[in-house]
């Protein structure tokens, strides 16, 4: 239990000055021993932040590296409308390479391309008005957003106070999903926020996410930020907590939702929601828009990401695993996306509960 520790600073995730076009993320990987914070100058340095998660969670990634795409941007020299478009859609096409799971920077990616495509055409539109207002776009996904997040947080929370029946609430959370993930306030930790804010939340559980450790790391760094009640468990706690603690709800968030509700997320929802169904306890996935891909009609579809085998042997450079001959050994359990089936045996809640909530959100 982590409640009641103290000196934990205010955690801003991105940090972006609109007037300078100056960005600085909060290095994720030095957290939360460090707080240091990086430089993002250019699509390059955008790319390699997110490759390497010293930025991460699906909106942060799309912002950071839309940002990045903008800044550079704002000090190219170009000579047309021409060589602008060119310019800014191969820019966005290489800063989706980073990491394929995470649909909400392809997005953003495909939308701001047809957007420049349409001030090309547009001859009202000059080269110097052209720059400024694909750049005034991307800026607007900052605010757009916490926005979002604050409504999916109160949506989420009312739908979990409605079943308490005037108790309050123990929720289990998995990764991380708060600030730092996003441009303020979270997805799944947005609903653990209101909950509060509703006076309704009574624990958070968090799990260590290995092999990452974004909930050790992260989330229990935030949820000390909050000042909420919260105790980390291993990832192999799960099933006892929900036979010995009454777990009112699982919240997730999600890099890739399906048209069917289908979705991915960080490897270790799976197991999650098998043993919700088992338990009988609700699952949530709390996620904007932005992290639905209708162009998939299942999760069989969902391009899933396989991270260097260097992140489950090692822990802060020290090898933990015993060595192994061949690499590839590793590679197949290495840190990656799960895809969490819609399928009744596989979820305690559908999905489609889920982008209900999603779709009603936006639409408020």
């Amino acid at each position: 239990n982590f409640s009641k520790m103290e000196n934990v600073t205010n955690l801003q995730s991105i940090s972006y000055n609109q007037e300078k076009k100056f960005l600085k993320i909060l290095d994720q990987l030095e957290l939360p021993h460090k707080t240091k914070y990086l430089d993002i100058k250019n699509a390059k340095d955008a790319w390699k932040a997110v490759k390497t998660m010293q930025v991460r969670g699906a909106p942060a990634i799309a912002i950071v590296g839309c940002l990045g795409v903008a800044i550079e941007l704002s000090t190219a020299k170009l000579s047309s409308k021409e060589e602008l478009h060119t310019f800014f859609a191969e820019k966005m096409e290489y800063i989706t390479t980073a990491r394929p799971t995470a649909v909400n920077i392809h997005g953003a990616a495909k939308f701001l391309k047809e957007y420049s495509a349409k001030l090309l055409e547009d001859t009202s539109c000059n080269l110097t008005s052209m720059k400024e207002k694909i750049i005034s776009q991307i800026e607007t996904m900052l605010e757009t957003d916490v926005d979002d997040n604050k409504r999916i947080g109160k949506f989420g929370a009312e739908d979990i106070v409605s079943r308490l029946n005037g108790e309050n609430a123990k929720i289990l959370t998995h990764c991380n999903t708060g600030e730092l993930a996003t441009a303020g306030y979270g997805t799944a930790l947005g609903v653990i926020r209101h909950l509060r804010e509703l006076g309704k939340l009574e624990k958070v559980y968090c799990t260590e996410t290995r092999p990452y450790n974004q909930g050790a790391r992260l989330t229990a760094y935030e949820l000390l930020q909050e000042k909420i009640d919260g105790t980390l468990i291993c990832d192999s706690m799960v099933s006892l907590l929900m036979k010995m603690k009454k777990i009112d709800a699982v919240v997730v968030g999600a890099d890739r939702v399906a048209g069917n509700g289908d979705t991915a997320n960080k490897i270790g929802t799976y197991q999650i929601a098998i043993s919700a169904k088992y338990h009988n306890v609700p699952f949530y996935v709390a996620a904007p828009f932005s992290s639905i891909d209708l162009s998939l009609s299942n999760g069989d579809s969902i391009p899933i990401e396989f991270r260097p085998d260097d992140e489950l042997a090692y822990i802060n450079g020290i090898r933990i695993a015993a060595p192994v001959s061949e690499k590839r050994d590793l590679g197949v359990i290495v840190d990656c996306q799960c895809k969490l089936s819609t399928d009744a045996k596989s979820v305690s809640s559908s999905a489609f509960q889920s982008l209900k909530m999603i779709k009603r959100t936006i639409s408020k």
